[in-house]
């Protein structure tokens, strides 16, 4: 699928969860595209503040099909919810948490922590922070996109 119609779909569904004041932010390789460390991403990760997790539910339940559960033993994030928006995959995730030697580590979306924003479409869309994506990423070992953020760092603002 091309860029524009991924951009498309993210502006769609920002335009719907901003109406309704969920709290919500893009991170994983949708941040990293969109800060210019990738060049593409396949998938729309959206992070959002466990208190609007049925509100999200309905707002993508209009617009595409809820996927069937697929749990990750490396994961105990509280609410992971798949789905499918224009052929497009949507993640959203609230309370998340990764595994990782044993231990939890407990990442709950909060207001005060987005501190960055970009405009798509007419659309303010909330992004989390590049530096919290490295610290997510090195605990769940994927050491490729820990280099990516690390070699592109230097260029970041």
């Amino acid at each position: 699928m091309k860029i524009n119609k991924k951009l498309k779909i993210l502006s769609k569904i920002g335009k719907e969860l901003n109406n309704a004041n969920i709290t919500w932010a893009v991170g994983a390789s949708l941040l990293l595209y969109l800060k210019g460390f990738l060049d593409d991403f396949q998938d729309i990760d959206i992070i959002i503040a466990e208190k609007d997790i049925s509100k999200t539910k309905k707002i993508l339940l209009k617009l595409g099909k809820l996927e069937p559960e697929n749990p990750n033993i490396k994961y105990k994030t509280k609410k992971f919810l798949e789905f499918k928006v224009d052929c497009l995959d949507i993640d959203i995730i609230a309370g998340f948490t990764i595994v990782n030697n044993n231990q939890n580590f407990y990442f709950p979306l909060k207001q005060e922590d987005i501190k960055d924003y970009i405009e798509i479409n007419g659309i303010n869309i909330p992004l989390q922070s590049v530096n919290e994506w490295r610290n997510y990423y090195s605990l769940m070992g994927r050491t490729e996109k820990v280099k990516i953020i690390d070699d592109n760092i230097k260029n970041y603002h």
